[in-house]
């Protein structure tokens, strides 16, 4: 029963499309990238532009800090190494910091470059072969100053 409820980690093989067991590294690369790029098409993706008309919106500091008291905590971390736990820590630093972002987010109408680009992770579901992506679902992980940022903009 223990060994049935363990996560798999690390496999060392995967099925590509066509069936066959795949046992290089580049291969097993290739073959998640190419599965989480079909699993996340243009019609899933995040509009990385702020809708034009909003520079007249000014975010303010309660929106902010609002907004990081909010923030869950215990998460994964983003591609910048950031959590939440270390914004919220940064008290009214952070909290000018963020707004100023915000504001200027709005004024420009476009995100940080940075923020175009995430780390998927496939997480077995429990179910189904192991050696196939579909038994894995893919979770995003986003950095969590955007996370704060798309509650403001979300009120």
């Amino acid at each position: 029963m223990v060994k049935e409820s363990q996560d798999i980690t690390g496999s060392n093989c995967l099925k590509g499309v066509s069936g066959k067991v795949i046992v290089d590294e580049k291969g097993i690369k290739d073959s998640w990238k190419e599965y989480m790029e079909k699993l996340m098409n243009d019609k899933n993706e995040r509009d990385h532009r702020i809708s034009t008309g909003l520079d007249c919106i000014r975010i303010d500091e309660v929106e902010v800090a609002a907004a990081l008291k909010k923030m869950k905590r215990h998460k994964a971390l983003g591609l910048s190494g950031l959590v939440a736990e270390m914004i919220q820590a940064t008290g009214d630093i952070g909290t000018q910091w963020i707004l100023d972002l915000c504001n200027g987010i709005l004024k420009e109408g476009c995100i940080p470059e940075d923020w175009k680009s995430s780390m998927v992770l496939p997480i077995y579901k429990g179910n189904g072969d192991p050696l196939e992506c579909g038994s894995y679902r893919g979770t995003k992980l986003l950095e969590h100053v955007m996370k704060v940022e798309e509650r403001i903009f979300k009120h």
